[in-house]
């Protein structure tokens, strides 16, 4: 969309906005994407997680500036052997509702987490083998297997109230946060905000903000629109288009970090498809001009992707390179894999998740076209797009990914080991890429528990999945936020990208 027509259309979402209403909340975010569910498991997704965090408390959290684990819930953790962990818990904290927190919170939340019906995360579930409770401040987790990256999931296993869950029924559970958090819920409007008040009971202490307003808004002329405006004190997701624009209005600041999350072509490899032969995979990487997608679509808001994983994820290697962008060296594969009059290919996306998502697979699309393959292009609301991915609809499609637990392991177990959905494995590997040597490779890194030797172990995984072409990296966002500076907040964005309002100051 060119600039002029850009600027027009967030005129006219501006006149769309509705207007808050008198009792202004003390600080008002505009978020890219809305929450899913209130159930702090039902959505491994950082959009959802980022809602939780300010509701909830995992064992541990995040130091917001470098990301490295640090107590939360839990006060001490060290693990007792390969299989055992042992945590002790936080004295006199309180649920919002009154409750006292306790080991059987954590026991009890852990034992839900394991019920594909509530959650997400059976992957961390199922590898627990026994939780032992000594005390009503400790906790004991056995697991099945070495799980080295076990500690690095904590921030994001949220604990629930065990007393308040097992009495409410599923409607009001799905709808209404009751957790430890900085915040308590107020209220959630679908498609419009998430309301939230102080914790004045909270352990770190009560949070600079007593009322705070989450706005979704999908549309990023209209987010634009917002923050010029002066409606939100803070805009996430700024819109790429309008980040000189924004840089040139004095009201407003542009705060940006790299982000840890890569966008990439998921496909896989099913025998009897175009997708089996590895020279049909490099062809279609070869065909993508990802250097033009970062100057034209990304207005050099990313970084070329050579792999998945970011440089703080153990498994990351600095010597993998990408497929050059060859269009007629890419034909000549196809030819030589017998498809020199082409095939049949859709791209499926999302159209409202990631930066210029849309347009990105509008421009593969186009390159594809290029090489002689006949294009169907299928992208949809996100709400869609996900719930087609989960039942592997799409062989080839674009999806973004980073990993909370900073480890290569956790993340191939979902992204790229052979679908198993007993095992908890190849959750999140959409397009059903199968290689039984990486899946062995991976099962061996699982036991590994010495860093150095991990980050070897890992590494070769990732070198295996680059080399056999198991997905198609594309690019590193840039992760781009407006402060208002009117609002006089001082706002440092983190590496997850979540928004947790309690380090948020004044």
């Amino acid at each position: 969309m060119k600039l002029k027509s850009f600027v027009m259309f967030a005129l006219l979402a501006l006149l769309a906005l509705p207007t808050l209403a008198m009792a202004k909340a003390d600080l008002v975010i505009a978020v890219d994407a809305p929450p899913k569910s209130m159930n702090p498991h039902s959505y491994n997704s950082d959009a959802n997680l980022s809602y939780m965090s300010n509701f909830f408390d995992g064992l541990l959290q995040r130091n917001p500036l470098d990301g490295k684990l640090i107590p939360a819930l839990a006060t001490e953790w060290e693990r007792l052997d390969g299989l055992t962990w042992k945590f002790k818990l936080r004295k006199g904290v309180k649920y919002h509702n009154g409750n006292a927190f306790d080991a059987q919170d954590v026991k009890y939340t852990f034992e839900r987490m394991k019920e594909p019906k509530f959650s997400k995360f059976v992957n961390i579930a199922n590898a627990i083998a026994s939780i032992e409770t000594p005390d009503d401040y400790t906790i004991i987790f056995k697991t099945v297997k070495p799980v080295p990256w076990f500690a690095e999931t904590m921030h994001q296993n949220f604990i629930v109230d065990k007393e308040s869950t097992m009495t409410r029924d599923s409607g009001d559970y799905n709808t209404r946060a009751i957790g430890t958090g900085a915040y308590k819920f107020v209220e959630w409007v679908k498609g419009s905000y998430i309301k939230m008040e102080a914790n004045p009971d909270y352990w770190e202490g009560a949070p600079d903000f007593k009322t705070v307003e989450l706005k979704p808004i999908t549309e990023g002329a209209t987010r634009f629109a917002a923050i010029a405006a002066r409606q939100v004190d803070i805009l996430s997701g700024v819109p790429v288009p309008m980040i000189d624009r924004i840089k040139k209005n004095p009201a407003i600041e542009i705060v940006s970090r790299p982000a840890r999350r890569c966008i990439y072509m998921a496909l896989g490899n099913k025998k009897g498809t175009p997708y089996a032969d590895i020279r049909v995979r490099k062809a279609l990487a070869m065909a993508i001009n990802e250097d033009e997608i970062i100057k034209t679509i990304m207005r050099g808001q990313a970084t070329p992707a050579a792999q998945i994983p970011d440089i703080a994820t153990i498994g990351y290697d600095a010597s993998l390179t990408r497929l050059p962008y060859d269009p007629e060296g890419a034909k000549a594969l196809l030819t030589e894999a017998g498809y020199e009059n082409g095939f049949d290919i859709t791209i499926a996306g999302p159209n409202d998740r990631y930066i210029n998502d849309r347009q990105i697979c509008e421009a593969v699309a186009k390159y594809f076209a290029k090489i002689g393959l006949n294009v169907t292009l299928d992208v949809k609301p996100k709400s869609i797009f996900f719930e087609e991915i989960s039942v592997y609809k799409h062989p080839f499609h674009l999806i973004g990914w980073f990993d909370g637990s900073y480890d290569f392991g956790r993340s191939a177990q979902m992204l790229l080991h052979t679908v198993d959905e007993s095992k908890g494995m190849g959750t999140y590997n959409g397009g059903m890429y199968s290689n039984p040597a990486l899946d062995a490779k991976l099962i061996a890194s699982a036991s590994i528990l010495d860093r150095a030797e991990r980050e070897v172990a890992l590494q070769s995984v990732n070198k295996t999945s680059v080399e056999d072409v198991a997905w198609i990296p594309l690019h590193y966002q840039q992760d781009v936020y407006a402060i208002l500076k009117a609002s006089n907040v001082k706002f440092t964005p983190r590496p997850d990208r979540w928004i947790v309002a309690k380090e948020i100051k004044k």
